[in-house]
């Protein structure tokens, strides 16, 4: 067994499905097996709580210069239902491993892993080079964001972002905006529909407006148009009453450059043009901005210049998909995601990833670290 496949699987085997604020066992058994393993090839790795029972673990392999590069992987899975392969076993068949968070982003975070293991072997890399695992990035972002608040050495220099890209250099993701909207009726009897104002029928002139308009933003050379869509309904309380109320949610995805809650704003003022006095529009329940890295920051030339020396596709590329990079980005740190796997196969009922990919993953980040990726 090399590795990749063993270390994999045992990250697979630790069960780390977010609890998204519920009660449940969350991350803490992966970062315990994460900071042994680590330990036992040389690295220093602490535990860092950040809710109650829910802790990070952060590991930092010194190199001359003190600036590090901050290599962050999640710890937390989606939920586990429905899946067609055991999510737990960490099966290979053809070269792939099956299982809960293999591809997103456990496929990642052992890629990181191998790699500090090898560069704390020696010699001595040329910069810092801190590991995170963290809480969360499937729900509130809470574990990068106390990451951002702990942070184990005085500078960070740059930072790559473990997700499923497929060996890509990730400089670009949306970000997004969720928010409720809910039409304001009248409700009544079913027998008399005149005396009432049904909001069911209000909300449909709302989705039919939301159906046939886009949002104004010139699109992005990399992820092309900001999108606005319909994503849950919920209106009437019985099968013989004209509804007063209708709610949906509209999920918001932005571009770099826009602030969330501005575009909240827009989105709120033109819905209260469209039926005055009976729409109103909650304040957001997810606010998350969007990365946008310049292409020419060292630590994308970097990236880009190891692909380029190992035949693979050395080109910049957008995520469709938000991520804890543009946190840390938004602290300053210029971030690139990075990792192995493609975003197809995550959250999927039967999720894998290929095991040759995750060790090509770990030697890329080494050759990264060895080129001196903080500049």
């Amino acid at each position: 067994m090399s590795p990749a496949e063993a270390l994999l699987r045992e990250l697979v085997r630790a069960p780390s499905v977010n609890p998204r604020d519920r009660t449940g066992p969350g991350e803490a058994a992966l970062a315990v097996a994460v900071r042994d393993w680590l330990a036992g090839h040389g690295v220093a790795a602490s535990i860092r709580e950040v809710l109650p029972g829910r802790p990070n673990v952060v590991a930092v392999v010194p190199g001359r210069d003190p600036r590090a590069l901050l290599l962050v992987s999640h710890l937390d899975t989606v939920e586990v239902e429905g899946m067609t392969v055991d999510p737990y076993a960490g099966e290979v068949r053809d070269g792939r491993l099956y299982g809960r968070g293999a591809c997103d982003a456990k496929g990642s975070l052992a890629a990181f892993m191998l790699a500090a293991a090898e560069l704390a072997a020696g010699p001595e890399p040329p910069c810092t080079v801190v590991l995170a695992g963290v809480i969360d990035e499937e729900h509130r972002y809470r574990g990068v964001l106390g990451l951002l608040e702990d942070l184990p050495v005085p500078e960070v220099a740059a930072a790559v972002v473990g997700e499923p890209t497929g060996l890509a250099a990730g400089i670009a993701h949306k970000g997004v905006v969720r928010y409720t909207v809910r039409t304001l009726g009248e409700a009544g009897h079913a027998s008399r529909p005149d005396d009432a104002v049904n909001a069911v029928t209000l909300m449909t002139r709302v989705l039919a407006h939301l159906d046939a308009t886009t949002p104004d933003v010139p699109h992005h050379p990399l992820l092309g148009a900001a999108t606005r869509c319909v994503t849950r309904i919920r209106g009437g309380t019985g099968p013989n009453i004209v509804p007063g109320r209708c709610e949906i949610d509209v999920d918001r995805r932005t571009l770099p450059g826009e602030d969330p809650l501005e575009v909240w704003k827009r989105d709120r003022e033109e819905l209260a043009r469209l039926l005055p006095g009976r729409i109103e529009l909650d304040p957001p329940f997810t606010v998350d901005y969007a990365l946008g890295t310049p292409a020419d920051s060292p630590v994308v030339t970097g990236l880009c210049h190891v692909l380029a020396a190992r035949g693979l596709d050395a080109r910049v590329h957008g995520m469709p998909f938000c991520t804890d990079a543009s946190k840390i980005a938004r602290a300053g740190i210029p971030a690139v995601v990075f990792g192995p796997g493609s975003i197809l196969d995550a959250h999927s009922v039967d999720e894998s990833i290929v095991l040759a990919d995750v060790r090509l993953a770990a030697d890329l980040i080494v050759d990264l670290v060895r080129e001196d990726a903080c500049g």
